[in-house]
């Protein structure tokens, strides 16, 4: 066991890439303001163009279903990795033992640099490969019932997020992040298996999770504030403050979805063991 561990620290904490990670604004591949705006504006042209003109060439059933299967398999491992990769990394570079560092990161005195920031520099990209997710709705056919407004927008958005959590050393990254990753790897499962013919029973869980996650972000983001005001201020508050109305925007968005998806459907279940 204690091979085991030792051999997971290494991998994910302790290699030579990750300790020596450093994001440096316009050097580091992807860290420019340009890059940035030219992913999102290329996913959301493409997405357009897609949606609207069949443009794309016509796969098989069975093509698209092993697709969906390495694409959905891929992303979960890779969140799992992610969550467990970041969870050590912060209890590594935390400052003895300090943990208001993984809730506060200390301002102008947290650079973007080691283990932490090499697993959200790994997140941000995890987030261009989800663009996928939008290509294979548009390649399912059934766009029109699944390429919603919360899809697009969540893929296109949630980009900038992690580009400003590395560009401003924000405060609440780990945090952030783990959590997102843990309710992904739940989601990616349930996708996964889907695409293998089964229905498993937690579709409405993953929803409530999402939902779960921002509200906790918010009180968690509490007692953030709380160390900001009271002490010595916290790292990457302005990149915070984007992040809050996001997850707000977000909260509302999945609030909407829930209601119409299952609180529609309670009504129906109602309606028929009365009639």
């Amino acid at each position: 066991m204690e091979t085991l561990y030792s051999a997971i620290d290494y991998w994910l904490v302790n290699h030579p890439i990750i300790t020596s990670f450093q994001w440096k604004q316009g050097s580091t591949f992807g860290s420019s303001p340009l890059f940035l705006a030219l992913t999102v504006l290329t996913y959301l042209t493409l997405t357009f163009t897609f949606h609207h003109f069949p443009l794309l060439p016509t796969l098989s059933p069975a093509s698209l279903r092993f697709i969906s299967a390495v694409h959905n398999l891929f992303l979960c491992f890779l969140s799992l990795i992610m969550a467990v990769g970041c969870s050590l990394s912060s209890f590594h570079q935390m400052p003895q033992s300090d943990w208001t560092w993984v809730i506060c990161f200390p301002a102008n005195q947290t650079p973007p640099r080691g283990p932490v920031f090499f697993w959200a520099y790994i997140f941000y990209f995890s987030k261009i490969v989800e663009f996928l997710d939008t290509l294979l709705i548009i390649l399912s056919g059934s766009r029109s019932r699944r390429l919603s407004f919360l899809h697009v927008y969540h893929h296109a958005v949630v980009v900038v997020m992690c580009y400003l959590w590395l560009s401003s050393s924000q405060t609440l990254l780990p945090v952030a992040l783990v959590t997102n990753a843990s309710v992904h790897v739940l989601m990616y499962a349930y996708y996964f298996l889907c695409t293998l013919g089964f229905r498993p029973w937690w579709k409405r869980l993953v929803t409530n999770c999402q939902i779960i996650q921002f509200v906790f972000s918010f009180l968690i983001s509490g007692l953030m504030l709380y160390y900001h005001i009271t002490g010595s201020g916290c790292s990457g508050i302005r990149g915070w403050w984007f992040n809050a109305v996001f997850n707000a925007s977000l909260l509302a968005l999945f609030l909407d979805f829930h209601s119409k998806n299952y609180a529609k459907k309670r009504k129906d279940v109602n309606k028929n063991k009365l009639s």
